[in-house]
């Protein structure tokens, strides 16, 4: 097998220590070091200096959680071309599994080229990553803490999900402060609802007639004032994003041109794959990327398995999404292909149609017409 890095290292990284191995190829003889440092700023770069010292051309280390980030960026400082890979692609043989022997494999499939690098993006887009992600966390958990909510309105025989859609909007949020403050009479709560509420006062009053104690007030105080913090710290993340956003203004413009793609789904787009299209060769392999096309699963002839993959999943479960919501933009391409499809009976995913997002404009005249 061809030998296209002679002098390269392998990392096998853990949350307080790093084993590194060097890897020589010299007259046709190989030659191997290990050595181990810490994973403080001081052991890496020590191992900063080692690796340099070593003439080390090429370093390739696992993506290993977290642990593997203030390793890369130290190292990026160096003259050294980094490679990042996914731990499911580079498996050594069971029951031979030690650090040095895992740094020394690393380094085996780096110097013959085996090891596909993972996209690590630039400090910008990681930076808008963490915002977003850490947005939908928080998000998510505003959801629970809405459902605790609820929980403690139905102990205390409060019905209000039944008469209000959001019960912690305007209406719902004015009701609960008041049942909190103290106030039982039904006439009186239903009096703070707002005037667009589709609900009867009768409706009103009988969802609102219940048994509240002080047990159900300090706890529905509770998970109200972390609901109150909790989309404070989503509106100070959406002033972040708004700020940081400049270099990615204009994708982000482009992709709220597709049907079904909002502002906030634009900048998740962008936060997962960038802005620089060249490390996909075509769409398709995006696509494999993102894990939104079936897997190759084969032996003897059969096809075992054509579930799709993890692929990414902060990226996976945004363009479904859109995809979801293109199909029900009215007018639009991606909603005439999508019924099309649809009216045939067979299954279909429309996140599968995202290929398609390019041909966004309205279909004139009636839908019995062919498609493009």
């Amino acid at each position: 097998m061809e030998l296209l890095h002679p002098h390269c290292a392998g990392l096998d990284v853990h949350k307080e220590s790093v084993v590194a191995c060097i890897r020589h190829m010299v007259d046709g003889k190989v030659t191997t070091r290990v050595q181990t440092f810490q994973t403080t700023t001081q052991g890496l770069m020590a191992l900063l200096d080692w690796l340099a010292a070593e003439g080390c051309t090429h370093i390739a280390m696992e993506a290993t959680g977290v642990y593997w980030k203030p390793v890369w960026h130290i190292l990026s400082d160096g003259e050294f071309e980094l490679t990042l890979a996914n731990a499911a692609h580079v498996k050594n043989v069971p029951g031979r599994k030690t650090d040095v022997n895992d740094a020394t494999w690393l380094a085996d499939l780096m110097a013959h080229g085996l090891i596909r690098p993972s996209f690590v993006p630039d400090e910008p887009t990681q930076q808008m990553r963490d915002l977003l992600r850490t947005r939908k966390q928080f998000v998510r958990e505003r959801s629970t803490h809405t459902q605790r909510i609820q929980k403690t309105l139905e102990d205390a025989n409060i019905k209000l999900d039944s008469v209000i859609t959001d019960i912690v909007g305007l209406s719902g949020r004015r009701m609960i402060e008041a049942l909190i403050a103290g106030q039982t009479d039904p006439q009186d709560l239903a009096a703070l609802a707002h005037g667009r509420i589709h609900a009867t006062k009768e409706e009103l009053e009988a969802a609102l007639r219940g048994r509240v104690r002080g047990h159900h007030r300090f706890m529905l105080r509770l998970h109200l004032n972390h609901l109150q913090a909790v989309e404070e710290a989503i509106a100070s993340i959406d002033q972040e994003v708004s700020a940081q956003l400049e270099p990615f203004r204009l994708a982000v413009e482009m992709l709220t041109t597709i049907p079904g793609i909002s502002s906030l789904a634009a900048e998740v787009m962008v936060s997962e794959i960038g802005i620089d299209m060249s490390r996909f060769k075509t769409e398709g392999h995006l696509i494999s990327w993102a894990g939104l096309c079936p897997k190759n699963d084969e032996s003897a002839g059969k096809r075992r398995s054509n579930r799709m993959k993890k692929g990414a999943p902060w990226l996976k479960t945004t363009l479904i999404q859109c995809a979801w919501a293109a199909s029900r933009t009215k007018g639009s391409y991606l909603q005439a292909q999508y019924l099309r499809i649809h009216r045939r009976g067979s299954r279909f995913h429309p996140h599968r149609r995202l290929s398609h997002a390019q041909e966004r404009h309205p279909i004139p005249g009636s839908r019995s017409k062919p498609l493009r």
